[in-house]
């Protein structure tokens, strides 16, 4: 071989190595400044928490007294079908609820309540009149006359559909989404519209429309977000199927901190279209889907077949399949990168616990450590996403970047924090060598692989969903690292489900995602139908004729006064 070819190698290999040296080198820089900033923002966060929550009063729910906000939207259905209880019984209890607990938790945007109750009318009047049977219905509208509240992100002709985002004019929906379009197809009658973040950028739920939303265990802490208005509305009793979003962790994390389930489906198995914030990225729908969130986990089948996009992957809901033919494999934490906050004591126990329960074999997915990297860098490399600098007002300036920054820092911008940094956020992704990106991208295929071995078609993965239960509202702020225990699921474009496993210490719920493959989402129905089965699933939130919580049980602990 000629000298010159040998040189040749040789440097191609140097620049190899220099490259890779250079990829762990600025990965570790970022890594410790992250985790650094964290803590600084403690020492902000912690203090300014705390104040804010002194004005909250320590007030509890009032208590469930219809028993029709206690049963499944299964047997509802096929009560409401029999004609042994009416729709528009059904649909008064829920507004009924709805108005005893939103003055406390402050979820609701917008009602048609009105509206409800005359299309509950209707179909017990076309029920009573026996034009079709019960089969029938049964197939064709398994939903009919069960009351759904859905995210303000989500369009529902003629409700507000600004995603907390302030306009000088209220932005109503002009058309369904098709999500809803197919609840309403398949008999279910809509409620309401529920809070999220501005543009539901936040793993809590505040904005400067409707304001802050709570959580029904405890009014001083968060219900998480960007689904928080949902979840803390099905955790209250006023709800008991809704439609939510999730592109990292956005339907999972409120249904861990609210005690009830949350499932992200199979990329474009539901539709993406009609919801705030959205995007013309081609890849979009990898990463972001509309999303089913239920009380009981036995209800999560039937509302995900109901949203099913006909176009979209079909998926096996009505597979029936016993869990001990699936095989169970669990991590309590995120490989050896220790960007991630471990666990709290009762989380570490009651998920280990879970893990024997099932079997499971612990794993160690050492590519895991790289979520945080490769979610951040999948999801704010994406082009055209809607943000505040994005799509204004007819006649209003785009907004710019640092004009925002400096109005948001001297009180004057009508948007939250996230909003405002998200821009910067893009900017500073622009400026990372491409060639990080590239090997990122690498490290996603990797994984994909990974898991797709690792579970085949009938195996299920455990993973935390966070490191610790509902915390009190703004601390989000300083572990803005750990919903990568979710997002990396996005990223990867698999199935995954929040159950929920009992309450901590501080009867707070707590909750373990179910990973499958694509396609294999029964699998995680499959798992969360069996979990509430042994640790009893949703539990009533503490109310004024209560003493103390609804009790610890679960695979934490024992005991417990069960929904």
């Amino acid at each position: 071989m000629p000298v010159s070819n040998v040189l040749k190698s040789i440097v191609a290999y140097l620049r190899l190595q220099l490259n890779a040296l250079s990829f762990i080198i600025l990965g570790y820089i970022m890594r410790r400044f992250l985790r650094s900033a964290m803590i600084v923002f403690s020492w902000f966060v912690v203090p300014y928490s705390r104040y804010t929550n002194i004005k909250v009063l320590r007030r509890k729910l009032p208590p469930i007294r219809s028993h029709l906000l206690e049963i499944p939207a299964v047997d509802l259905a096929k009560l409401i079908r029999t004609r042994k209880i009416k729709s528009e019984e059904v649909v008064e209890a829920y507004i009924e609820r709805c108005k005893q607990v939103n003055p406390l938790i402050n979820a609701i945007v917008q009602d048609r309540f009105e509206e409800a109750l005359e299309e509950a009318r209707e179909i017990d009047s076309v029920i009573a009149m026996g034009i079709n049977s019960v089969e029938s219905m049964e197939e064709h509208t398994p939903l009919l006359g069960i009351p759904v509240t859905v995210k303000e992100s989500i369009a529902v002709k003629g409700l507000t559909n600004q995603a907390g985002r302030v306009f000088k004019s209220p932005q109503i929906a002009k058309s369904d989404a098709p999500v809803v379009e197919q609840i309403k197809r398949y008999g279910g009658i809509i409620l309401l519209v529920s809070n999220t973040p501005e543009l539901c950028l936040l793993w809590e739920t505040y904005n400067n429309v409707t304001g802050q939303t709570k959580n029904p265990y405890d009014l001083k802490r968060t219900p998480g977000g960007s689904s928080g208005g949902e979840a803390a509305l099905l955790a209250s009793g006023a709800s008991l199927l809704g439609l939510t979003s999730d592109i990292g962790g956005s339907s999972r994390l409120p249904a861990m901190f609210s005690g009830i389930w949350g499932h992200k489906p199979t990329p474009y198995a539901v539709s993406f279209r009609g919801h705030h914030p959205t995007s013309d990225f081609p890849k979009w729908g990898d990463f972001f889907t509309i999303a089913p969130m239920t009380r009981y986990a036995k209800d999560l089948p039937l509302l995900l077949k109901c949203m099913c996009d006909p176009t979209g992957p079909k998926l096996t809901l009505e597979k029936e399949i016993s869990v001990l033919g699936i095989r169970f494999f669990f991590m309590d934490n995120d490989g050896p990168s220790g960007m991630m906050r471990p666990l709290s004591r009762d989380l570490h126990a009651a998920i280990n616990r879970v893990a024997s329960d099932f079997n499971a074999k612990r794993v160690n997915i050492r590519k895991m450590k790289w979520s945080l990297d490769i979610s951040l860098s999948a999801m704010l490399t994406m082009k055209n996403i809607e943000t505040i600098y994005h799509k204004t007002e007819e006649g209003e300036q785009p907004k710019t970047v640092c004009k925002e920054t400096v109005k948001y820092f001297f009180g004057c911008s009508d948007s939250i924090l996230p909003s405002v940094i998200f821009g910067h956020l893009q900017n500073f992704m622009k400026i990372l060598p491409n060639s990080r990106h590239k090997h990122l991208a690498t490290i996603i295929e990797a994984l994909k692989t990974e898991f797709k071995e690792l579970l085949g078609s009938d195996g299920v993965f455990l993973y935390p969903t966070f490191p610790n239960t509902a915390h009190q509202h703004y601390q989000i702020y300083h572990k803005l690292l750990e919903p990568m225990y979710m997002a990396i699921f996005n990223t990867l474009g698999l199935p995954v489900t929040n159950c929920m496993i009992g309450l901590d210490r501080r009867n707070l719920p707590m909750g373990i995602q179910v990973v499958a493959n694509p396609g294999q989402d029964h699998l995680c129905l499959a798992v969360a139908r069996e979990m509430e089965r042994r640790y009893g699933g949703w539990v009533r939130p503490p109310s004024e004729d209560s003493h103390g919580g609804g009790g610890g049980g679960g695979a934490g602990s024992s005991g417990g006064k069960r929904g």
